[in-house]
């Protein structure tokens, strides 16, 4: 067996490197990887480095974590998986130990190894690599090795819905129709919710958006959000609010939007200072934030093999491992065209 990686030289530019393939330790398995997704936090490491820089400068980087692929070799306490079985990877490992993973936020622990970020910048963009079984789930059947690739940011979305307490009669606005906000709207229409606006400024998008089921579509570039959800949805506003954009124009019109006893969810990374008007909110509007997902893994497996979720047709762009560069440049540079752009793994 022959690996490689795609390392993150300096950004803007990824280049390829040999490595040995890993030995999965007791309780890991190793995975050959067949297909990587391509996050919002991936492309900004490519185009400024990590949200968290490494304290050492000369600290390898790598992207990707939206990963699935086939076991070849199992540690030799694995119990419930086996090679050959296709599986994808929840891309964080917690510590297990303390405070937050005892109580069941593991999400939020503290010592998190999360893929392609601190401590260790270990991305998914390599033809092998290990993962404990206790965060590794196998595929149905019915599912391909892209999809399960999907099934990690399809978790954000459920996690940010089943946290929003989405319930069927509920006034529901999303600010963002990118990967994250479309997996958002797919999360709240299995709940039930059948009003949901979906704010963008990308056509395609808001396109998508309508054929995924959602009410009503505003284009931020050329439509006042603030003046037109209300119009859509009534002059009380919206019951939630999420903030899948990760920009702080759109967070800053969230409690502009929320009505009275409402929810905004924060589920998009929003760098620097955002000005919140606490004057429009402070009718008892909670304010969450949405930090990846915890135990939603399972649920958004079956959601996405009974046919709930649609994370296959957002797949609008596929590039093959050795065009990892352009991959990237892509995502940068046609952000108008892709909805989410996945890599083939193979041999380069």
């Amino acid at each position: 067996m022959k690996n490689t990686k795609a390392i993150l030289e300096t950004p803007g530019k990824m280049v390829f490197k040999e490595a040995a393939v890993p030995e999965p330790k007791n309780d890991e398995v190793l995975i050959k990887v067949e297909y990587v997704g391509m996050c919002g936090s991936d492309i900004h490491g490519f185009e400024h480095g990590p949200f968290i820089p490494p304290k050492d400068p000369n600290q390898e980087i790598g992207l990707g974590h939206e990963c699935a692929g086939t076991i070849v070799k199992i540690g030799p306490q694995v119990k419930h998986l086996k090679v050959g079985d296709r599986v994808a990877i929840e891309p964080g490992v917690p510590c297990g130990k303390c405070r937050f993973c005892r109580e069941g936020h593991y999400n939020i622990c503290p010592d998190v190894d999360f893929m392609a970020t601190q401590p260790n910048y270990r991305g998914a963009l390599t033809n092998y690599l290990v993962h404990p079984e206790a965060y590794t789930y196998k595929l149905p059947d019915s599912m391909s090795t892209m999809e399960g690739a999907l099934i990690e940011p399809a978790s954000v979305g459920v996690h940010a819905a089943m946290m929003g307490d989405v319930k069927p009669g509920k006034k529901i606005v999303i600010l963002g129709a990118g990967c994250i906000g479309l997996m958002t709207l797919q999360a709240c229409k299995a709940l039930g919710a059948t009003q949901i606006v979906v704010v963008d400024v990308i056509e395609k998008r808001l396109n998508f958006a309508k054929k995924l089921g959602a009410m009503e579509v505003i284009n931020g570039k050329t439509e006042d959000t603030v003046a037109r959800t209300h119009e859509i949805l009534g002059e009380l506003g919206a019951d939630i609010v999420f903030e899948t954009a990760g920009s702080a124009i759109t967070a800053a019109q969230a409690p502009l939007i929320v009505m009275r006893g409402g929810k905004i969810m924060i589920v998009g990374t929003i760098q620097g200072d955002t000005p919140i008007n606490f004057l429009k909110i402070n009718r008892e509007v909670s304010i969450q934030t949405v930090f990846r997902y915890a135990n939603r893994y399972p649920v958004t497996i079956d959601a996405i093999e009974s046919g709930t979720f649609d994370v296959k047709s957002m797949v609008t762009h596929i590039y093959d491992y050795k065009d990892t560069q352009k991959a990237f440049e892509d995502s940068l540079n046609l952000k108008a065209d892709i909805i989410k752009a996945v890599i083939k793994i193979d041999e380069l």
